[in-house]
């Protein structure tokens, strides 16, 4: 008895311990890492834990917090707002992206990624209710000296996968300073995926820094009604052609994901 009783304590770090990490890296000829918090099992894991300590620019992931500060300032009452369009913006820092200039809500500017809308909607919260945001919710360094207005996409603001993951868990744990009607405005304004099995609510960020491409992808996975968190953060250098990088940042996640057994 006392044998099988050990058997049983040892199988999920069995499983765990079986979790091919490096394998949907080196098919996608890429580097970064994969931080999950198990809520079921309470439990961190890390492709590599060095990684998952080092902070970066978040890019649009951002949207996420910046999505529940507008929300709870008051400066749009819900994802069906519109916001006008500004007539131009910056195709240089942004690209060329004509099929998103346009009056959007909130609701399509979250789900194409649309930064100039976010960008009008910092513009109304200001730094300091930011500033007082950031610190509560403990995200990110809170370096918020960068002259332009989007501090999420370029200059010295930065956070940590592992404070990712923290951060969605705090929010989900309803540990954060915004309503309950807020954060399930914006669980709604996540959900990217549903199936009959799990439903995945998470964002995609995608900026440079010193030369170097960051690509994330944030957000967790519920499989029968229990949470799995993940932040994934690809790097590359931004000479080096890889037409996969954009794609890698969901399928490298959901390789691990499925291993876990979490979808």
């Amino acid at each position: 008895m006392k044998q099988l009783l050990f058997i049983m304590l040892l199988l999920p770090l069995v499983a765990v311990s079986q979790v091919d990490w490096q394998t949907p890296f080196r098919e996608c000829k890429i580097g970064g890492s994969v931080t999950v918090y198990d809520y079921g099992q309470k439990k961190w894991l890390y492709s590599d834990s060095l990684d998952s300590q080092k902070a970066t620019l978040p890019a649009s992931t951002f949207k996420i917090i910046n999505s529940l500060i507008a929300l709870e300032t008051g400066v749009i009452r819900d994802e069906n707002d519109v916001v006008k369009w500004v007539g131009e913006v910056d195709t240089v820092l942004y690209g060329y992206r004509p099929e998103i200039y346009h009056d959007m809500t909130v609701k399509e500017a979250f789900e194409q990624s649309a930064g100039w809308v976010y960008i009008e909607l910092a513009k109304k919260i200001g730094r300091d209710r930011y500033r007082y945001y950031l610190t509560q919710c403990r995200y990110g360094n809170v370096n918020l000296s960068e002259k332009g207005v989007d501090f999420w996409n370029f200059g010295p603001f930065a956070i940590s996968p592992q404070n990712q993951v923290a951060f969605l868990k705090a929010l989900y744990d309803g540990k954060l300073p915004f309503s309950d009607r807020n954060r399930t405005i914006v669980k709604r304004l996540m959900i990217t995926e549903t199936t009959e099995n799990y439903v995945i609510r998470a964002k995609t960020g995608w900026t440079r820094d010193g030369g170097v491409d960051i690509g994330w992808w944030v957000g967790y996975v519920e499989k029968q009604g229990v949470p799995c968190f993940f932040a994934t953060r690809l790097s590359k250098n931004r000479k080096t052609i890889n037409p996969a990088f954009a794609a890698c940042r969901k399928s490298i996640t959901k390789d691990i994901l499925r291993q876990l057994n979490s979808m």
